[in-house]
């Protein structure tokens, strides 16, 4: 019993340890967000040559995303994720030293690359951790990120506010950063490859079952993309609001996120994640109709908060099948990574080109429509995991905690 309960604090203590580098991650996000107007300033660029410069993180993070498979199995979880993390920390100053749009190009690549393979070792440490845990975990540690880009995004406000250079801010921001995430490390798991296992191939097409989670997760991205995105632009224009209520909008739904992923394991375990993310997608939809019909700010609020509620879930819960669908779960996680990093870059852009040829209420009116797409096609997250999580979940509790 002595050792089985070693085991479970050192497994307990790991769950924390991710924890604390999802919300790392997400600060590094965060403290870029809010100087991409510092940065367009700095490089001497245009609304267009920023988004084409901006694009790059996606295209980086997608080339890049298959190799921390590779970097896990040569040197181990623990090693792979401190080295991969502090990659990532430190590209946050690559940006701010970039003087024009080529050289911000490759800065953006550099810095989506290092994001991309930190996100799928810390990802498919966190699914390790739940298939030990037996419950679902992988809700909360995606809401550490979006605690972790609230607490970079209020740093950037406040260095913004003082008008404080971004290098300065990026490099003292990049080095606080780095020295957590390394101390985070430490406790995580160590995850060693057995002797006769193959090393993962560098670049590899994902499994089917990860296309079909990919295509669930596409959903939720296209919708949380065009809500961060575009839910204040929508109040301004459409509904004539002031600059501050209208922000307030898009701060309301990323604390909705926030908050829905924290509390949402709770649900997962109770539930399942198939039930889970039918009713998410109800809500969502709901949030949607509530959008395109709205005549006053609150009911559009209301409207962007239940979209936030219902898709908050959705993408930690197609990581977590995505690792539970097959024996290479790096592999899996990066396509299912890829997909999504992909529709967070095109959602703007399409939402935007469609409100230019139509309005901003058929802007939305796609957006609600693949909110429901989350409904009809949640099944794939049991299809691909084997089974419910909520029987795997309720299998689990019958095994006696070994804690004293």
């Amino acid at each position: 019993m002595g050792d089985v309960g070693r085991t479970w604090n050192e497994v307990r203590r790991a769950r924390y340890a991710v924890a604390a580098v999802f919300a790392v991650h997400g600060a590094v996000t965060g403290s870029f967000a809010t100087r991409v107007p510092w940065v367009r300033e700095h490089a001497s660029l245009s609304a267009g040559q920023l988004g084409f410069a901006l694009a790059f993180t996606a295209f980086g993070a997608s080339c890049a995303m298959p190799l921390a498979g590779r970097i896990s199995h040569r040197y181990g979880s623990r090693k792979a994720l401190r080295g991969l993390l502090a990659l990532w920390t430190l590209s946050l100053v690559l940006p701010s030293l970039a003087p024009n749009l080529y050289t911000l190009c490759l800065a953006m690549f550099a810095y989506g690359a290092a994001s991309g393979m930190a996100d799928v070792a810390m990802n498919a440490l966190g699914v390790e951790i739940e298939k030990r845990l037996g419950r679902s975990i992988m809700s909360g540690l995606h809401g550490m990120w979006s605690t972790g880009a609230l607490l970079g995004a209020a740093g950037g406000t406040l260095a913004a506010h003082l008008g404080a250079d971004a290098r300065v801010h990026f490099a003292l921001a990049a080095a606080v950063l780095t020295v957590l995430g390394v101390v985070a490390c430490s406790w995580v798991l160590d995850v060693q490859p057995a002797e006769d296992e193959e090393p993962p191939p560098r670049f590899a097409l994902p499994p089917r079952s990860a296309l079909l989670i990919g295509a669930v997760g596409f959903c939720a991205v296209f919708a949380e993309g065009a809500s961060l995105d575009w839910s204040a632009v929508f109040l301004r224009d459409r509904l004539d609001t002031s600059a501050g209520l209208a922000a307030a909008s898009t701060t309301g739904f990323m604390l909705t996120m926030a908050v829905a992923r924290i509390a949402g394991d709770a649900v997962v375990n109770r539930f399942g994640a198939v039930r889970t993310v039918r009713a998410g997608g109800v809500l969502a939809g709901l949030g949607g109709v509530l959008i395109v019909v709205a005549g006053h700010p609150a009911v559009a609020m209301t409207g962007f908060a239940l979209m936030g509620l219902g898709i908050a879930v959705v993408v930690p819960l197609c990581f977590a099948a995505a690792g539970h669908a097959g024996p290479n779960p790096s592999l899996a996680i990066a396509g299912v990574a890829t997909i999504t990093y992909t529709s967070g870059l095109i959602a703007p852009s399409l939402i935007g080109g469609v409100a230019q040829a139509t309005s901003l209420t058929v802007s939305f009116c796609v957006v609600t429509a693949l909110t429901c797409g989350l409904a009809a096609f949640a099944g794939v997250l049991r299809t691909a995991g084997g089974g419910d999580r909520a029987e795997v979940e309720r299998q689990a509790a019958a095994v006696p905690d070994p804690r004293p």
